[in-house]
């Protein structure tokens, strides 16, 4: 019994030693539960949307007051063309338009009175959740003035979803499989392949080569790139043919984003095969640190704008978050690069920024 628990407190004592073990015992659980805590909601809050009041007057604008100043919805504009409430749309500026339509006034007496619900489609699950809550508040304050001396008959909310009137759940998720699948090819498969080197030792032979570090990193991921690509290409076939989802901008400007994405994912993925000293590591950290935040904060499942606002700066740093605004707007919205540049710069930089802390990180292992 003595031997047997000498060994158990020297396991302790190596596991205690091991801060990357305390981390994934301790750290990771934690922080799984505040990120699936605070990530994981259906609520929603302050989301931005637009009035095309074509009645003012007393009933419209009590309505839209009770709307803006419920906890459901914040004002972004006021619309006052159909031109200018599709530009917004395209500039992702507002998620669902309030369209009172002319003689609402006249209408509300007689009993016969119409609301138009225009959400954005290219995100089913909050189009529906937008659209709810708004139905939720005209019938609260058609309720809260039945006892009033004004009364209201009834109000018939039509509700109306731009690039996706269908709600098809595969025109939300193949966007999103498309980014995660280029991630994991790209950076994970990148950081456990050079680590996997240096575990055998086969690095040191590249380390002491007359070849440039640059020309080393590209070596490495030109494979996965190829790959990375071919397997874009497919799943955006099995898409079109098997779930119908279309490409209704421009497929040349959508090849060139998936590219520019994978090229981040490389850099990415490189970067983290030089502070990895083994697959397990390289591992650990692709899953926590790519998986994880590219599903929970990307916007792919869950809206960004529902999340804390701490959460919500994170976001910004997570490339798959622009690429993800990029591949729906291509792809559901049609638009081309005058409305995805900025998304577009930020991927260059950090790709930029990737390759080149990449780069000189080699460059120190080879002096």
């Amino acid at each position: 019994m003595k031997q047997f628990l000498a060994f158990v407190r020297k396991e302790f004592y190596h596991i205690f030693r091991d801060k990357r073990t305390l981390m994934v015992l301790f750290g990771m659980p934690i922080a799984q539960l505040l990120l699936f805590g605070f990530a994981i909601t259906t609520e929603v809050n302050n989301a931005n949307i637009g009035i095309y009041n074509q009645s003012p007057g007393q009933f419209s604008n009590d309505l839209v007051q009770r709307m803006t100043g419920s906890d459901f919805f914040r004002l972004s504009a006021n619309i006052n063309s159909e031109a200018e409430m599709l530009e917004a749309f395209q500039t992702n500026k507002l998620k669902m338009v309030v369209v009172i339509p002319p003689k609402f006034e006249q209408n509300v007496t007689a009993g016969n009175a119409k609301i138009q619900l225009i959400a954005d489609g290219s995100d089913p699950n909050l189009a529906t959740i937008l659209t709810s809550s708004a139905e939720a508040v005209i019938m609260t304050w058609m309720k809260e003035r039945a006892g009033t001396n004004i009364q209201i008959e009834t109000i018939d909310p039509q509700v109306r979803w731009h690039y996706n009137p269908e709600l098809k759940s595969a025109e939300m998720f193949v966007p999103g499989v498309v980014t995660i699948i280029l991630m994991l090819v790209s950076a994970m498969l990148t950081s456990i392949s050079i680590t996997r080197e240096k575990e055998l030792g086969t690095i040191e032979i590249l380390y002491v080569s007359p070849l440039k570090p640059a020309v080393i990193i590209v070596g490495k991921v030109l494979p996965f790139a190829i790959l990375s690509i071919i397997n874009a290409i497919l799943i955006l076939l099995v898409a079109w043919l098997v779930f119908s989802v279309p490409v209704n901008g421009s497929v040349v400007l959508l090849l060139f984003e998936m590219l520019l994405f994978i090229m981040t994912s490389l850099g990415l993925g490189v970067l983290i095969s030089t502070v990895a000293d083994s697959q397990q590591t390289a591992l650990m950290l692709s899953l926590f640190g790519l998986m994880m935040p590219t599903i929970l904060l990307s916007g792919f499942i869950f809206p960004i704008a529902n999340m804390p606002l701490p959460l919500q700066v994170i976001s910004n740093i997570i490339p798959a978050k622009w690429f993800l605004i990029i591949i729906k707007n291509i792809m559901l919205k049609g638009i081309g690069m005058a409305y995805i540049w900025k998304e577009t710069l930020i991927l260059l930089g950090m790709t930029a920024f990737f390759i080149g802390v990449s780069v000189k990180k080699f460059k120190i292992r080879l002096q």
